[in-house]
């Protein structure tokens, strides 16, 4: 069977999707998914619109409002959204705002100097995919209003309803029910994002309020990125208060601010131009990276701390660092590399910055003695542990493999027989049993198995030392291959993939965030670059037996449970798995372990501040603080729902 159509295509089948049809077309092309992240980003986009105005000296004030009925808006104290006729369409500057992809005033810079959202799209992607859009804009002493439904279709045209003395705009909508699969905005996920944003933006007051629940809060922060690390760092030990410098008078303004602490063992550097992360770095990282290198040497140097012709690598100084960039960056001078804004490309931020923070870091050394030399002390225990690491890991590939084996894995670990890393899929399996089944299942060639004896080590307060003696976290170590903490390298990984497969339970959901903090702690880079997943087993198997011949179909969900039931028909049986143990090896590799079918979740850090506050109340050693969230944001009211949304 060939598939292929008897249609002859021509002309007549170019189809030209005009205004906002592409959008609601192809939602995901345009706001990446239709999930909870996709629908937040309909948020983002009216905020990000009310930063501009801050950012641009417009309005000290910015309001988000979730409502009962399952809308949400935004009000800033910008100037307001131009409500004149544009001369080129004959229509209003606020209609084109909200109903033409390529229209705002961020392609001039005449409006804005620097800008947050830099595509244009935002308020008339949020318009395309909502029921409905009411925006109110304060201006020239008069209220303009205009409403939007069914997708960006004007139903009450632009009307002036009032006289103010007010000025800015005000953006309420609600999302399109037949678009996302979710409608249901989350207040944990709409609090860390207004916070990072008032880090970054200080002096400017966010309010965050929650009608369906009452709850509110306001965020503002004089200190700006200061207040940035030391909330970051809350639950760790400092070897220094936060540093911080600024240059707001050049062409490309720079805000830093970090701080070293004390048995961390990683880096942690989060960057951002004009308020937009840059999570895959750039040229303002590297020169941050330069300056506090060269800074640090040459003061080790000078003081003669450093043993005549060596000089510290740059992770040796930056072991323990937490680091935050802001850079605000004028529209002409601004490059990204890619298509998205992940990586900054602008060539000139790499020696600016280089230069800033050399001058202003060599100058705080000099200032503070008893710092920089507890620093450089630090950072030559750092270069001696890499060092000694190196030899072990050097001994260690000149020892007999059979020995190696024996002694290291303690015959756990279940390798794949392929040496090409990249393909490789280490499986961390609950229990010896589970591990079992595993190990028949799996594919040999690329899948290797390493079933854990009991719950693993909380590594969030222990000391390293301890974390070493554990005989899990030896073996896991020397099973990925890679090194641990300061001198953990993702490129040297066995495996392309490190999968986490445990029972559908609470303690299965417990070893999850065991082994995820240790990998956040010691190994972040697996997690930063895309190596750490968590396996989604089935809940249920629905079957029967029909001419003689079993039919079945596999449910991860209630909702997909009752899909399933429909399917098979009358007559059907259902089992719940309890624990991956009770499956049979074909069981678990067709429906957890075979690429082509399973279901993963990848693990990563879209939220900085939010991993450090579940990390430090859920694994630190404040039980009454973690009692305290459990109770708020977790249900026990039905046995095998243990995973809830939560607040925060």
């Amino acid at each position: 069977m060939s598939g292929k159509s008897n249609h002859v295509y021509d002309e007549n089948d170019i189809v030209l999707l005009k205004g906002l049809e592409g959008v609601k077309k192809r939602p995901a092309m345009y706001i990446g998914s239709t999930n909870s992240m996709g629908l937040h980003h309909l948020v983002w986009e009216i905020v990000d619109n009310a930063v501009d105005e801050a950012l641009s000296g417009f309005g000290k004030n910015i309001s988000v409002t979730i409502y009962k009925d399952g809308s949400l808006s935004v009000q800033d104290e910008g100037r307001g959204i131009p409500t004149g006729i544009n001369n080129a369409t004959g229509k209003s500057a606020l209609e084109l705002v909200f109903t033409e992809l390529h229209a705002g005033g961020k392609f001039s810079d005449k409006a804005y100097t620097t800008s947050a959202g830099l595509h244009g799209v935002g308020a008339s992607v949020t318009n395309a995919l909502s029921e409905w859009l009411e925006c109110n804009v304060f201006r020239d002493g008069e209220i303009h209003h205009i409403k939007f439904a069914n997708g960006g279709k004007i139903i009450e045209p632009l009307t002036v309803i009032g006289k103010t003395n007010r000025h800015g705009t005000y953006v309420r909508f609600k999302p399109d029910a037949n678009v996302f699969s979710t409608v249901e905005f989350k207040w944990d996920t709409i609090y860390n994002r207004l916070q990072e944003s008032a880090f970054l933006l200080k002096g400017v007051h966010y309010f965050l309020k929650d009608e369906r629940t009452g709850d509110s809060v306001e965020f503002h922060y004089e200190n700006g990125l200061q207040e940035y690390v030391a909330t970051l760092n809350a639950n760790k030990k400092s070897l220094s208060p936060v540093i911080s410098f600024e240059d707001l008078n050049a062409h490309i303004k720079t805000e830093v601010a970090f701080q070293y602490c004390l048995e961390d063992y990683g880096e942690t550097i989060y960057s951002y131009v004009n308020n937009v992360r840059t999570r895959d770095g750039g040229t303002h990282e590297t020169g941050f990276r330069m300056g506090i290198t060269r800074a640090v040497n040459d003061f080790a140097t000078e003081n003669n701390l450093l043993k005549k012709g060596v000089k510290l690598e740059g992770s040796d100084i930056r072991e323990g660092l937490t680091a935050i960039i802001s850079l605000k960056i004028p529209e002409d001078s601004l490059e990204f590399e890619g298509q998205t804004k992940g990586k900054l490309g602008t060539p000139e931020a790499t020696p600016l910055v280089n230069n800033f923070i050399y001058t202003q870091f060599t100058y705080y050394l000099n200032e503070n003695k008893e710092f920089a030399l507890n620093l450089v002390k630090k950072c030559i225990d750092a270069q001696n542990a890499r060092v000694a690491a190196r030899k072990a890991k050097e001994d260690a590939r000149n020892t007999n493999k059979k020995i190696k084996n024996e002694v290291i894995l303690s015959g756990k670990l279940t390798p794949p027989q392929s040496k090409d890393y990249a393909k490789n899929e280490l499986f961390i399996v609950e229990g010896d049993s589970a591990g079992g089944t595993a190990r028949t299942g799996r594919d040999r060639m690329y899948q290797g198995i390493l079933p854990l004896r009991g719950k693993p080590l909380n590594t969030d307060n222990v000391t390293l030392d301890r974390m070493l003696k554990n005989e899990e976290f030896a073996t896991l170590i020397n099973t990925i291959g890679a090194g641990y903490g300061a001198n953990f390298d993702p490129e040297d990984a066995h495996y392309g993939k490190i999968i986490i497969m445990t029972d559908a339970d609470t303690d299965g959901a417990h070893i999850q965030t065991l082994l995820l903090t240790f990998f956040y702690h010691y190994m972040r880079g697996l997690i930063t670059s895309g190596k750490v997943y968590i396996a989604v087993p089935p809940l249920y198997r629905v079957y029967k037996y029909k001419d003689k011949k079993e039919i079945f179909e596999y449910a991860w969900d209630d909702e997909g449970l009752e899909k399933a039931k429909a399917k098979i028909g009358q007559g059907y049986l259902i089992s719940r798995y309890k624990g991956l143990g009770e499956m049979s090896s074909e069981q678990l590799w067709e429906t957890t372990m075979n690429p082509r079918t399973r279901l993963l979740i990848q693990v990563n850090i879209d939220d900085p501040l939010l991993v450090e506050y579940r990390v430090g109340v859920l694994m630190g050693n404040d039980t009454a603080l973690r009692k305290k969230w459990v109770e708020e944001n977790v249900d026990f009211s039905t046995n095998d729902d243990f995973m809830k949304e939560v607040k925060r």
